[in-house]
């Protein structure tokens, strides 16, 4: 009985370290995917689900026939004060990140549970006065977030 009782640990011990080996870091740099290209689910996967409202997320589209490719996300359950202004605040975010990080995404579509917002790299590189590929670093784009964000004209136009 001791040898099963054991074994029983033993094996129970490796499933533990082989679990704790494959775990995801919360801390994730999300520029370490900078270069993806629309193609590669999983790295898409890993920078929406890292985004604000991730955890809302309830699936997504990569759309890779034809050209310019883009990207459908569909979020529920966002709940806010002024659902609008987190819509609005949700898209312009993760869409700059997107096109930050994903060398070919040209469009991103937003499909919350009752508004839906098309934000192109073009049109969003244009309102931000930069070319969105050229940075390297999470908290330089968030700064440069933030400052347009602080302005609700701008907001207001690119949506």
């Amino acid at each position: 009985m001791t040898n099963t009782m054991r074994r029983l640990f033993f094996s129970l011990l490796v499933l533990f370290l082989l679990n704790g080996c494959y775990s995801t870091n919360a801390n994730e740099d999300l520029f370490d995917f900078k270069g993806s290209f629309i193609g590669d689910n999983s790295a898409v996967g890993n920078i929406v689900k890292h985004l604000p409202n991730g955890e809302h997320l309830k699936g997504f589209e990569l759309k890779t026939k034809e050209e310019p490719y883009g990207i459908i996300l569909n979020y529920e359950g966002i709940e806010a004060e002024e659902i609008e202004k987190k819509y609005k605040e949700t898209a312009i975010y993760n869409a700059t990140f997107i096109f930050a990080l994903v060398q070919n995404a040209e469009w991103v579509t937003f499909k919350f549970e009752d508004q839906v917002y098309q934000l192109t790299k073009e049109n969003l590189q244009h309102s931000y006065g930069a070319d969105l590929s050229d940075y390297s670093s999470e908290d330089d784009l968030k700064k440069r977030i933030q400052k347009y964000l602080e302005d609700e004209n701008k907001g207001s136009e690119i949506l």
